[in-house]
């Protein structure tokens, strides 16, 4: 390695110390979701970025969906899927299929992949150890006719029992959690990976909430990243219209979480290799921070 090159990594982790300090200790929820869940090399970086993570004394409790997996193993078995405002009309043959992609094959993947880097990561649904009681989405919801529909086995979070997640951590795991709750009468529910992660760091006291999209972050009217706002300059932002359409939910979650008493929530740019590490490490971060 040339000096200059060591003097740069040198730099990089001296920046990164104050920043270790302040979160070693404390609980750093994710919510993985987007092109970082299907892109090969992203992927790998994620996994990588978790395990360092937890190697500096953090704890990561990763969340994560999988609507295009769902998507994918539902079409080549001949079902259409229905969505109305971008909820997916979930039946029982359908809720199966959550199940078997969100409970299975992505949770596991996932697991692999941070366990191929040197963590030792285990996969949970809210089905384990009692984590996410849910409750049947009872909004109203209506289709592009005006008709009222049932989403059928779509739910909320009614309550989260972390026992089992401080159990994890303090066995040096990493929980990796699908989004699926249980209900009073034992029935399985597909909740927004979103949601969940907003509550279980509420839940933790989790000192950070990071969801990861598809896009930089909170644009302003003029398109430019804002780096920082609070929950007053959100609320300016969602009533004249510059934050809407599928930005707004996961604005709104991060608000929820920040007013539960997660310290700070940020929506991240999945794309970017390494977002968990620069957002966390680093003076200018990576995406929007919203504070209270």
């Amino acid at each position: 390695m040339e000096q200059n090159d060591a003097t740069q990594t040198a730099d990089v982790l001296i920046e990164a110390l104050p920043y270790i300090q302040r979160f070693s200790g404390k609980t750093v929820v994710v919510k993985y979701g987007g092109n970082a869940m299907v892109d090969d090399r992203l992927k790998r970086s994620f996994a990588r970025d978790i395990v360092l993570l937890k190697h500096v004394g953090i704890n990561p409790v990763v969340v994560h969906g999988g609507g295009p997996q769902i998507g994918r193993l539902l079409e080549r078995l001949g079902k259409e899927s229905r969505f109305v405002q971008g909820m997916r009309v979930t039946d029982a043959e359908t809720m199966d299929v959550v199940e078997m992609v969100l409970g299975g094959l992505v949770n596991k993947e996932i697991v692999n992949l941070i366990n191929q880097q040197g963590g030792r990561a285990v996969g949970l649904t809210g089905k384990d150890g009692g984590l996410i009681r849910a409750r049947k989405l009872l909004a109203a919801t209506s289709d592009i006719e005006g008709d009222l529909v049932d989403l059928g086995q779509v739910g909320e979070v009614s309550a989260i029992d972390p026992a089992v997640v401080h159990m994890l951590d303090g066995g040096d795991f990493i929980p990796v959690i699908a989004p699926i709750g249980v209900g009073e009468d034992g029935a399985a529910y597909n909740i927004n990976a979103d949601l969940v992660a907003g509550k279980i760091a509420a839940i933790l006291g989790a000192d950070k909430l990071m969801l990861l999209t598809n896009t930089r972050g909170v644009l302003d009217g003029k398109g430019e990243l804002l780096t920082a706002v609070s929950a007053r300059e959100v609320a300016v932002l969602i009533a004249d219209g510059t934050i809407h359409g599928g930005m707004l939910p996961k604005v709104e979650c991060a608000l929820d979480a920040v007013n539960s008493g997660v310290k700070t929530a940020t929506i991240v740019d999945g794309r970017v290799e390494h977002a968990l590490l620069m957002e966390l490490f680093t003076d200018q971060g990576v995406g929007t921070q919203i504070r209270g």
